[in-house]
């Protein structure tokens, strides 16, 4: 059943940041974890690995929240090097899709619908915004404080594409973001690489030489600080394959996927979302957790045959209780989801729940 949900995609960016969470999300009742926090998520202990993608999270009222309601590894809103505008409002909208967004499916324009509705999926087009870095450190420090026992907050971070930009100066914002994240005391930090390439040339993730450079700058930058990537989906096992041994040098999980992008449009065949380049967008939600799954059984594949250390992190589509449980049995060693948890802020104890039952 869906809730009201924490992000209100009926009002502004602005306003989700100035006055959220919503629903129950705010209602301030506290989830009562129960024994003690036994799993390992590099380095810390949780009670339960699942919890909140980079997304919906959008500041340290939101992170308050995602503890409260139980969702144990919570990630702080993908912050930049400086202030950046968030697109124009609506940034969120329910999309006409029957079954799952197939590569091929994708390809083709999508309609937008009027409605929320199980199996829920969206489209979301908000373009990274990011506070000043004065502000976004001091936010992120308070939010790491709500941290309960068996609880963990990840910063996540990113460069930012500018014009006429090298991919020298791309790569030197990307470390400037990390060493900005250190800073702040972040136990665990996170590199967003599921966002635009210097020239527009796609996702970061897709380019591996640019991605072993700023995992390598990155490196330098936060010393042995346990750090994730995120990362888009991989066509080829291949392009999987290399990515999997960049991070086993540089560093300690890959998580994934993001969104599948596909072309939006309203009833009228007319672009959905306002606003330059935005006629395409990423889908998230149900109809793409056939390619987070199967991105996670390859990982593993390519784990257990290279030996490599790194851990799985199963992101996209978990938008109710059995969905984790399917992840694990996958491969992850962490599930999150942003979608389900949006329109349902009891996910993670209902899964606890199950857990729990089925001991």
């Amino acid at each position: 059943m869906l809730r009201i949900p924490f992000y209100d995609p009926t009002i502004s960016y602005e306003d989700n940041y100035d006055k959220g969470p919503f629903g129950a999300f705010a209602d301030g009742k506290v989830f009562n974890q129960k024994g003690k926090p036994k799993v390992d998520f590099l380095k810390r202990k949780v009670f339960l690995p699942f919890g909140i993608p980079a997304g919906p999270i959008l500041n340290s009222r939101y992170v308050k929240s995602a503890f409260e309601k139980g969702f144990d590894i919570v990630v702080y809103k993908t912050i930049r090097s400086g202030f950046y505008p968030c697109h124009p409002y609506p940034n969120v909208v329910p999309i006409n899709l029957a079954g799952s967004l197939t590569i091929k499916k994708a390809s083709v324009k999508l309609k937008t619908k009027k409605n929320y509705s199980e199996p829920l999926s969206i489209t979301n087009s908000f373009g990274v915004p990011s506070k000043d870095p004065y502000f976004w450190q001091a936010d992120a420090k308070r939010a790491m404080s709500y941290a309960g026992i068996g609880q963990v907050m990840v910063l996540s971070f990113m460069g930012t594409v500018m014009k006429d930009q090298t991919e020298r100066e791309f790569i030197s914002d990307f470390a400037m973001a990390a060493r900005m994240s250190y800073e702040t005391g972040a136990k665990i930090l996170e590199v967003n690489l599921s966002c635009p390439n210097v020239g527009n040339e796609g996702l970061v993730c897709y380019n591996l030489g640019v991605t072993a450079k700023v995992l390598k700058a990155i490196r330098k930058k936060i010393g042995n600080r346990p750090l994730v990537v995120k990362v888009g989906y991989y066509k080829e096992t291949g392009d999987l394959e290399k990515l999997s041994e960049i991070v086993n040098e540089y560093a300690n999980d890959i998580a994934g996927i993001n969104t599948i992008p596909a072309e939006v449009v309203n009833a009228k065949g007319e672009q959905a979302l306002p606003g330059p380049n935005r006629l395409k967008s990423g889908v998230c939600g149900h109809a793409i957790k056939w390619a987070g799954l199967e991105t996670v059984k390859k990982l593993r594949e390519i784990r257990d045959r290279k030996n490599f250390k790194f851990t799985i992190t199963g992101v996209g589509g978990v938008t109710i209780a059995k969905d984790y449980f399917e992840y694990k049995k996958a491969g992850a060693d962490v599930v999150m989801s942003a979608t389900g948890a949006m329109w349902n802020p009891f996910l993670s104890a209902q899964i606890k729940e199950m857990e729990q039952s089925s001991r």
